[in-house]
């Protein structure tokens, strides 16, 4: 029995130890590494966090994909903010921001995302760009506020051809996703994932690698996925991509979008194409082109354009690409106001 208790009690200290570990780090990169940005309560209850850069010409708003934050933007943002306006952000559930109140679909983010920018004072109108998901959400503001903006940028939007209920076969991905992503809320609140993402962005791995080994299944994916798409962001913003990686909200907030899916594609399917706005589709040249038919369910006045080199990280593989594209839509824009 004393053996037993022993144990017991060296897991209750090592867990304690490890909460306050995570507690701890989380309020030192508050404190750290959010002085670029600012938090602003909106007329629906929730904290957004944005960052904003330039002051002249229509706003250019960036929408991020499914589980990124505003830092996809950042280097984006810089050169932009050259010629116009910008705002990034970090949608409820995700970052910097609180906690979601409703489902993560494009229209309640739309919502929200209307909100955080009256209450932020940022006048419309507004260039909107969105990458993957984030495609998602700026059609649908465009569609439910379309005298609020001047432009869309898209940049290797998500098909809604490719995901349930369209396509049932990747419910299974996003089955697994979700479940790994609970797994990772866990492994946050612990600790572990602030050791194991610090060690992967900020240091040699070592540490990273040695605990994927007893994180099964779910770390060594979070962990993957992790890599795979940081690890296309400039070195100077890794700590807080660590800080965000770290958080188990963050994790709670990427199962809640994935989740969604299947309601976001069914959103989309009934709200029909953009009408009167112009929008820039930018293609990956790794996937297939949009077909004329692609494009008409997008809007009535749509550029397709494609980044022979890119895979769907457009933005990070040619950002030239999508700076063009950008300052075509504000330079338009401009000259319609």
């Amino acid at each position: 029995m004393y053996f037993f208790a022993s144990i017991l009690a060296g897991c209750a200290i090592v867990a304690a130890a490890g909460f306050l570990y995570q507690w701890t780090g989380s309020r030192r990169d508050r404190q750290r590494l959010t002085g670029n940005g600012r938090w602003v309560e909106t007329g629906h209850g929730l904290r957004l966090f944005l960052v904003e850069q330039g002051s002249s010409g229509p706003a250019v708003v960036f929408e991020s994909g499914i589980a990124a934050t505003h830092l996809n933007w950042r280097h984006i943002q810089r050169s932009v903010s050259k010629f116009a306006r910008t705002v990034s952000y970090d949608r409820a559930g995700l970052g910097w921001s609180g906690p979601a109140e409703t489902a993560r679909t494009p229209g309640n983010i739309a919502v929200e995302l209307r909100g955080m920018l009256e209450a932020a004072r940022i006048k419309p109108p507004f260039v909107l760009v969105g990458h993957s998901f984030g495609g998602l959400v700026v059609r649908r503001y465009a569609q439910l506020y379309p005298q609020e903006v001047a432009g869309v940028v898209l940049v290797d939007p998500m098909r809604c051809e490719e995901w349930p209920p369209l396509d049932p076969a990747k419910q299974a991905t996003l089955d697994r996703g979700v479940r790994m992503t609970g797994y990772a809320v866990s492994i946050a609140r612990l600790g572990i994932a602030r050791l194991a993402v610090t060690s992967l962005l900020c240091g040699s791995g070592g540490r990273s690698a040695f605990l994927a080994k007893f994180a099964g299944e779910g770390g060594r994916h979070v962990l993957a996925r992790i890599e795979d798409e940081v690890g296309k962001l400039p070195l100077e913003i890794r700590p807080v991509a660590a800080a965000h990686w770290s958080r188990p909200g963050f994790f709670v907030g990427m199962s809640r979008h994935l989740s969604a899916v299947p309601d976001s594609v069914r959103e989309m399917l009934a709200t029909g194409p953009v009408r009167g706005i112009p929008i820039i589709v930018l293609t990956p040249g790794k996937s297939a082109p949009l077909t004329q038919r692609g494009l008409d369910e997008i809007g009535d006045r749509v550029e397709q354009r494609i980044a022979r080199e890119s895979a769907h990280w457009i933005h990070l593989d040619e950002p030239e690409i999508a700076i063009e594209a950008i300052y075509a839509s504000v330079r338009a824009a401009a000259v319609s106001v």
